[in-house]
């Protein structure tokens, strides 16, 4: 089967690879352009799936927007594939798009849809403290994520599960799942289940201010948060006026005003919560880099009784 494929993300790659590796025809991987990299801003960084497309002598298109590009779609039309797939490309696609492979276009969606519709499904799922989630393969329509599904795989949230390490999992699991769900339809035996729409949520874009812890909350709401927002955007919170991101919560029993730093030591800083409190192993103060908390101290970043806001 002649397969375009449709990904930006590192969390794209494992499926391109597992196509590949099965010995699927992928014939065009589309992708966005090139981004610009440092304070000059005139080094491009190709994105994960480019790479991948290059190493494995794949044709690549990276139109700046897929809908209304008519070179784009004259390109599409001439690599004619069968099936196009699709996982995390960061663009909706047009209804022509969507339509031109003969046996249409696959969605590799990171939640158990319809719960988790939209762009940011697997921080989503850790913030509201879900024990389970999975991967749902879909035939795209033009509403968001709201076609049928044909295939679902759950996977259970470990407590301690950051957004980062979810991801990397449910990469792999969606590589399992796009294989299973060709070879499905390779033999006819795919069954498509519609959504229902009226137990449908929503994970949003996230936004710089979501990021934004707020310490009034109880302590597990905060921790959630923190391991949701790693390893990016990082929850942030203002410290002596400058921005810090904070990583590796863990829940405390200690008390105090909320945002105030109960205790710093090498092992972790104690920040009190509207109720309980978490212990912060690590941090990324702004202008720095991702450091351990024992460093941080060294250089007197922070110390017991200052606040968090």
């Amino acid at each position: 089967m002649r397969i375009a494929f449709f990904g930006t993300p590192e969390f794209a790659t494992a499926p391109l690879r597992a196509l590949i590796g099965e010995g699927h025809e992928v014939v065009l991987v589309v992708t966005q352009p090139d981004r610009p990299r440092g304070r000059s801003r005139s080094q491009l960084d190709p994105s994960p799936v480019k790479l991948v497309a290059l190493e494995e002598n794949i044709p690549v298109l990276q139109p700046e927007r897929p809908r209304g590009d008519a070179a784009f779609l004259e390109a599409l039309r001439a690599a004619a594939p069968d099936i196009s797939v699709v996982v995390a490309y960061g663009h909706i696609l047009p209804r022509d798009v969507i339509d031109l492979p003969t046996h249409g276009t696959l969605n590799i969606h990171a939640s158990l849809l319809p719960a988790y519709r939209g762009a940011a499904p697997i921080q989503a799922a850790v913030r509201d403290g879900c024990v389970e989630t999975g991967v749902t393969i879909m035939r795209m329509v033009s509403a968001l994520d709201a076609g049928p599904a044909i295939l679902t795989i759950a996977t259970p949230i470990a407590p301690d599960e950051t957004a980062g390490e979810l991801q990397l999992r449910l990469s792999e699991l969606g590589a399992a799942a796009i294989i299973e769900a060709l070879a499905l339809i390779g033999v006819g035996a795919a069954t498509e289940i519609p959504q229902d729409d009226a137990r449908a949520t929503y994970a949003k874009k996230i936004e710089r201010t979501d990021a934004r812890l707020d310490f009034s909350q109880p302590a597990e709401i905060v921790a959630r948060a923190i391991r949701a927002y790693d390893p990016k955007p990082g929850a942030w919170a203002v410290h002596r006026d400058g921005e810090v991101r904070l990583f590796g919560a863990l829940l405390s029993d200690a008390t105090g005003a909320p945002g105030t730093v109960l205790s710093a030591t090498p092992e972790g800083m104690v920040v009190a919560c509207g109720t309980g409190a978490v212990r912060i192993t690590e941090v990324h103060p702004a202008g720095k880099r991702r450091q351990q908390l024992a460093e941080w101290l060294r250089g007197r970043g922070v110390l017991e009784g200052e606040r968090l806001s």
